[in-house]
């Protein structure tokens, strides 16, 4: 595989005092359609008991996926699900939502997972919001004779030169967006042929990935790092002893101009004055 460019999280602390990594903050030029990619990954309850309190939305697409501890989503659509390990939701907040996510209980072992920001299309910033979710029971996996093992949380995913793909029942993201996590076990190895996506971004978030850079050296990118990867070159994954746990993003870019204040991500300034407006007079809906 072909490393375009590599990054590492940086520490980060969201409005309500919650600690996370961020891989990818608002830079279009090298995510796009993803705006904003977070990791939390806390041991202690008191450390992310505060939650995030409710907030609201526009003009943007969020997507949770739990691979540790439990939440609970409240909207102001009157969706109030627990989300467990393993378990994803997307939210597409069209012209405006506003939503909690607050820890449950049983999440006393620690909390561990990924909130995704996309952008969505001019054209789909003022639709009505969406909101789906998945668990961990109905969303596909397949594996390989290799030690890889790939869980489709959003799209359409599957490993080169086998017969069939797996979809997730999360489909329609914007930018064409699918959502993957590949593990591997120790010395395991997995192919995939990306080529019909433009942007192919993987992060680690547990063990090694090792692959060949552009002048043929031996590279190894550890947990914490994303890679942006060339959507020309099959991606070929490889782990050593440690094994490896990698979360995959894929889509197309939009390719539009974007003025963000806050949780409002829209095209002008003048979008993004009406929509604070919008909230402040409350026309947004709030939770019930």
């Amino acid at each position: 595989m072909k490393v375009l460019q590599r990054f590492s999280a940086l520490a980060a602390m969201n409005h309500d005092g919650v600690n996370i990594n961020r891989i990818a903050d608002f830079d279009q030029l090298r995510f796009d359609p993803y705006l904003m990619i977070d990791e939390i990954k806390l041991d202690h309850q008191q450390d992310f008991i505060a939650g995030f309190a409710p907030h609201p939305h526009r003009g943007l697409e969020t997507f949770t996926y739990i691979a540790e501890g439990s939440f609970e989503h409240r909207d102001q659509l009157g969706n109030v699900k627990a989300i467990h390990a393993g378990d994803v939701q997307w939210m597409s907040s069209g012209s405006g939502i506003e939503h909690s996510e607050m820890p449950l209980t049983n999440a006393k072992k620690g909390l561990h997972g990924f909130q995704i920001w996309l952008n969505m299309p001019a054209k789909d910033k003022m639709r009505p919001a969406i909101y789906q979710d998945a668990s961990k029971q109905v969303n596909p996996s397949i594996d390989n004779e290799h030690g890889a093992a790939l869980v489709a949380l959003a799209g359409s995913w599957g490993f080169n030169l086998q017969p069939h793909k797996i979809t997730s029942s999360i489909q329609g993201l914007a930018g064409h967006g699918a959502i993957a996590d590949l593990t591997l076990a120790k010395y395991g190895h997995g192919t995939l042929n990306l080529a019909e996506h433009q942007t192919v971004c993987v992060y680690i978030y547990r063990g090694e990935l090792h692959y060949i850079d552009a002048l043929g050296l031996r590279e190894t990118a550890g947990a914490g790092q994303l890679l942006i990867l060339d959507p020309n070159d099959v991606s070929h994954f490889q782990t050593e002893s440690t094994g490896a746990g990698l979360l995959l993003l894929v889509g197309t870019p939009i390719n539009e101009k974007i003025v963000r204040k806050g949780p409002f991500v829209m095209n002008t300034q003048a979008e993004i004055e009406q929509a604070v407006d919008d909230y402040q007079q409350v026309r947004f809906d709030k939770i019930g």
